[in-house]
This record gives C-alpha cells, structure tokens and sequence, in this order.
C-alpha cells in the first residue's frame, strides 16, 4: 500500500462510520414513521360510547340542578408544572406520588361540590406523562352514585418528541351524570394536522350524553368538549363551527342543551380585558358569539382565572405579573335558566385550570 492510501484510510474509516450512523437513523426514523403509522388511533365520525354505572336519578322539568367543568391536567399539572409547549421547559412534569397528590387533590373538590353533572377534560387513562394511573377509574370510584362515559381524544402508542419524549398517551374527556343517560356518543372535529405530525397528536372530539326528561318527550344533551389549542386559528373556528350547528339542531327539536368544557378560546361577550395577553405568551383565540344564532346563553365568570400559563411553575411565581385566561365555561340554550356561575379558585395546586361551576333550572 502506497503512502498516499495509508493517510487516506483513516478518512474513508471516518466517512464510512458517518455513512453507516446516517443510515442507521434512517431506518430508525422510518421504522417509527411506520409503527406510528400502523398504531395511528382513527376513529370512526361517529361512535357509540358505553354508559358505564348506573344512575339513581332522573330529571324533569322545572328541576334545578348543578353542572361542572374542569380541564385537570392529566393529574400531571399542578402548580410544580411548566410545560415547553407553552414555553416552559418541563416534559415530565409530575413522578407518581405528585399524580396521587394531584388526584386526591381533584377527588377532594369533586366531594366537597357534588356536581350533578361533570365535565372533565384531559383525563388519563394509560399514559406515560401521569405514570399510567388510571384516573377515569379513580373518579368514577369517587363518584359510585353517577353513571359516565369516556371518548378518546388522544390516543396514541408513542409522542417521539421531545427529548425526553411524551411517550405514550391514552387520555380524553369524561362526562358524569346523577341521572339516567340513555346514550353517549363520540362525535370526530376536524383535525386541522397532516400527515405525518396528525399520527401522534390529538384527535379532538365531542362527548354527547343524552338524559331522558321525566314527563315529555325532551332530552337533556350533555355536550363536552377541548377544543384545538396548537393550531394557527382554522382549526378552532371549523371546530367551533361544528359545535355550533350540532346545538342548534339540538335546540330546534325542543331539547335542553348544555356544551361546557374547555374552548381554549374566550367568548366575545366576556370580558375580553380581564386578562390580557403577553408578549410572548400563549394566547387564546376569539368565539364571536354573533356566528351563533339568537337566544344562545354564553357564560365564562371573570371574577377569577380558569386558567394559567404554563411556561413557568405557579408555586413560588410572582402571582401579581402571571398569565391568566378565560378559556373554560358553558355554552346553554335559552330554554334554561341560569342561576349563577362561579369559577371555584383552587390556587392551580392540582391542576392548570380552575373548575367552573354553574346552577340551572330547566324551564
């Protein structure tokens, strides 16, 4: 071997290593498009949902009852949490006694409301990031005296970002009801990702729970929803159009109707000014509740937050300088009476959102 070839092997080593390392992540890469591919949740437009438990009420009109809604966070997101969607730097924000902590925490305010009916969102069932604790399970124990359902909203075998990755996620909404529900159903909203970031991202949904009405040939439909968060506005708006003209065929068949949930997205008619956005912050989108048709009753309470801003931990922060919204509350048709509604202030000890709870009487 020439001297020339004895200073250029090291060199083709080198570049033979890095040609071997580069195809080796490729493979990688691909073999986890494909597993992603394979595994991809895709639910059907419509899905009938189980009703688990049983109910000892009913309800008639004329009766006054109490409804609730609550984002909880995954029991992952008490006030220890920032999370780096919203500009934190947290992944993995809560080890397995913070969840315990967390949910008993949530049970807690659940015994001492008594809600009728409840709302839940980002509720775990299987996932990495609230260590595979079961929380749906968990409530409904709490709650032996209501029947319930649960839709998925964001199922998948593995999140492979960031480092470290989400992992594996198996969460969604969960609706609890005192009183008989006849039915439930999973109702797919648009998906506004493609392919391939749609494969391991949320599949938002509604969860529609329908009471029979003692006495009349009306229902009490139970609309529960989370809306788009991450999108650059399109979605939520085909989302919340959605929404729209599925309560209005609810209402022109005489039924009663209440959406609540989590909107990500204040109503126009609140108070807009409340809590402002910061530079740099996450910022909600806009409903005009103009787009919906006359008699719709849009209710969001300014008094206190339902939400906080994850990109930094709440324990310890400068209370007075955080960022706040107003993104959770109840959408009701008109033949309902509102009595009140109040978002109950937890501090975001257990949770990233507020419980918002609201009394009403079906007129």
């Amino acid at each position: 071997m020439s001297a020339e070839n004895k200073k250029r092997s090291p060199v083709s080593r080198i570049l033979k290593a890095v040609g071997v390392l580069l195809l080796a992540v490729v493979i990688l890469f691909a073999g986890l498009l494909g597993f992603l591919s394979v595994t991809e949740y895709k639910p059907e437009d419509r899905t009938a949902l189980s009703v688990e438990g049983t109910a000892g009420s009913s309800v008639s009109e004329g009766d006054s009852l109490t409804i609730m809604t609550w984002n909880i966070g995954y029991g992952a997101l008490g006030d220890n949490a920032d999370f780096f969607m919203d500009g934190g730097k947290m992944v993995n924000t809560a080890d397995k006694a913070r969840v315990d902590e967390n949910m008993q925490g949530i049970i807690s305010a659940l015994d001492k409301y008594a809600p009728d009916i409840l709302f839940l969102q980002e509720t775990d069932i299987d996932s990495a990031r609230s260590q595979h604790t079961d929380e749906y399970a968990m409530i409904g124990e709490a709650l032996p005296e209501h029947c319930s359902s649960f839709a998925n909203n964001f199922k998948t075998a593995f999140v492979p970002y960031p480092v470290p990755p989400i992992g594996k996620v198996d969460s969604g909404i969960a609706t609890f009801s005192a009183y008989g529900v006849s039915s439930a159903e999973r109702i797919q909203l648009l998906i506004p990702f493609a392919w391939p970031v749609r494969m391991a991202n949320l599949k938002r949904c509604l969860l529609i729970s329908r009471v029979p009405v003692e006495g009349s040939d009306r229902e009490l439909v139970l609309v529960n929803l989370h809306l788009e968060a991450y999108d650059d506005g399109e979605g939520k708006a085909a989302q919340t159009k959605m929404l729209a003209d599925i309560l209005e065929a609810e209402a022109e068949k005489g039924n009663y109707v209440i959406a609540g949930g989590d909107f990500n997205q204040i109503f126009s008619s609140a108070d807009t000014n409340a809590y402002p956005a910061q530079p740099g912050k996450w910022a909600a989108g806009e409903i005009d509740v103009t787009s919906f048709p006359e008699g719709w009753q849009f209710l969001m309470g300014s008094s206190v937050p339902t939400c906080r801003s994850l990109d930094q931990p709440y324990a310890g922060a400068d209370k007075e300088g955080f960022q706040y919204y107003l993104i959770d509350g109840f959408i009701v048709s008109e033949n309902i009476q509102v009595n009140s509604l109040a978002t109950q202030d937890l501090g975001f000890v257990n949770s990233d959102h507020n419980p918002v709870l609201m009394m009403v009487t079906l007129s």
